[in-house]
């Protein structure tokens, strides 16, 4: 529910930034329309066709630029907990990386009639400076645009705090210490309701509890039960506030927390001097936060994701639909049972689906719930159209239902059963990290050949480089390499 409540404040933002952009595009123009002032003789002041409302005041080319210099700045990360002054720092940087941008854009298009004056200005002191108004409507355009970023920006997150401080949008949290830095923790996140974060619960930093309560919120149990809690009391976020005194058990409380796929923080006991380069430093309130793990695809890059796998999966189901009726066909002529196979997967936040596959196997009922095992190359269950569809990954075009259901995406690790999954979280660390993001129908695992029975090591190591180095641009490279690599694979069985 709160990931749908993200993307659709990502996508009402998003909304408000393209509109704010525009406005700011159309001021600059305006300043250079008045500047022509008096036009010569037959010239009007408005453009003649709707077209030109859009080209010269340079919308279709700002827009675009300025919203994926936001992405990358990282201002549709979620941001509760973090200062406005770092967003207009950030604002400052996109305004100026959009314009450059702008400017080359036009200048490779060749585009002389927005990038100088069509015609000359009456103003004499314009002439004087040597200026042209495609130029003077850049520069104001380099002026008016932060301004107006920083304004609407400003009121978007006052308007937020307000929602929040009304108990709307709120994102529920677990304080692991219940000493004084867990205390601390926790009246400065009461003391900031505008962050929407609630403390739902404390977990003692030692191995027993023996309170019942801190800070008006229970206190449900010790580090000894910390698995079994966030099992049965599931949060958004885990802020680890443990005392100097009991620090060393921070390393290993963070390697129990790699088996559970939620947002970890941390809140040290002083003021953190060195940082590794792959957290993240915030303040709240003058309370330093470390921010251990975050799922990549917060904010507009989710949401940006999200389209691309709907678009696709859309795509792909026009495109395979004569391909899938023949394999369809194949199946039910292959012997009985349904055509398509259900099976239990897990994907994002270690939540549980069906998959949808074409069946390949001859006695699917046949194999034990309980039973976890991959299939082995030459297993006797395959029929000979299942070995077709396996060898050539066709017994996967159904997933394309699931990426538009939203249960898996187009590029991501591959889903595992549950009962795999309770396994390799106690052997494998980090293997839970997979579940920060949605399962895939192919991934980077996939398209550098481990696939099948391959090294379950190998294939975690680049699952977690896909999460950790998760970009647009990455998943677009495996889209590419999927076509050429990713159907047909020696390991495919």
């Amino acid at each position: 529910m709160l990931r749908k409540q993200n993307q659709l404040f990502v996508s009402l933002l998003c909304a408000f930034d393209a509109l704010v952009i525009a406005i700011a595009c159309v001021a600059a123009w305006i300043l250079r329309k008045l500047l022509m002032l008096p036009l010569p003789e037959g010239h009007r002041f408005w453009p003649q066709s709707w077209e030109s409302y859009f080209k010269e005041p340079l919308v279709l080319f700002t827009i675009p630029v300025t919203l994926y210099a936001m992405w990358f700045f990282g201002l549709y990360r979620p941001r509760r907990d973090r200062t406005l002054r770092g967003e207009y720092v950030q604002i400052l940087k996109v305004s100026v990386a959009a314009v450059i941008g702008v400017v080359v854009m036009l200048w490779a298009l060749g585009n002389e009639e927005l990038l100088g004056a069509t015609l000359e200005s009456q103003a004499a002191w314009i002439n004087g400076l040597g200026l042209d108004l495609g130029r003077i409507q850049i520069g104001a355009l380099a002026l008016i645009l932060p301004v107006a970023l920083i304004v609407h920006r400003s009121a978007f997150r006052m308007l937020l705090r307000a929602i929040r401080r009304r108990g709307w949008n709120l994102r529920h949290v677990a304080i692991i210490g219940v000493g004084r830095v867990g205390r601390i923790a926790c009246q400065t996140i009461d003391r900031n309701t505008w962050t929407g974060l609630n403390v739902s619960y404390f977990i003692s930093h030692r191995e027993t509890n023996r309170l019942t309560e801190c800070q008006g919120r229970p206190v449900l149990g010790g580090i000894g039960d910390l698995e079994e809690i966030l099992r049965k009391h599931p949060v958004d976020a885990i802020y680890v506030a443990v005392p100097t005194a009991r620090s060393a058990i921070v390393p290993r409380l963070l390697h129990r927390l790699d088996k559970v796929a939620v947002d970890v923080r941390i809140v040290p006991d002083v003021n953190p001097r060195y940082v590794q380069q792959n957290m993240t430093t915030s303040e709240l309130d003058g309370m330093p936060v470390l921010s251990y793990r975050e799922s990549p695809l917060c904010g507009f890059g989710g949401l940006f994701k999200r389209g691309i796998d709907v678009v696709g999966a859309l795509a792909g189901l026009i495109i395979f639909a004569p391909v899938m009726l023949v394999c369809a066909i194949a199946v039910r002529a292959s012997g009985p049972g349904s055509v398509i196979f259900r099976q239990q997967r897990v994907s994002l936040g270690g939540g549980v689906f069906s998959i949808y596959k074409f069946r390949t196997m001859r006695y699917v009922q046949g194999e034990a719930v309980g039973e976890a095992r991959w299939t082995a190359r030459d297993d006797p269950r395959i029929t000979r159209v299942g070995r077709v569809l396996r060898q050539t990954s066709l017994d996967e075009l159904p997933q394309l239902l699931n990426v538009l259901k939203g249960d898996m995406s187009l590029v991501g690790p591959r889903p595992e059963r549950p009962e795999l999954i309770d396994r390799f979280r106690e052997d494998w660390r980090g293997y839970m990290l997979r579940q920060h993001v949605k399962a895939g129908i192919t991934g980077w695992a996939q398209v550098n050949g481990l696939r099948g029975d391959t090294s379950l090591r190998k294939r975690l190591q680049y699952d977690l480089f896909y999460i950790r180095n998760w970009s647009l641009w990455l998943d677009l490279r495996i889209l590419t390499l999927t076509v050429f690599r990713g159907f047909v694979h020696r390991n495919a069985h």
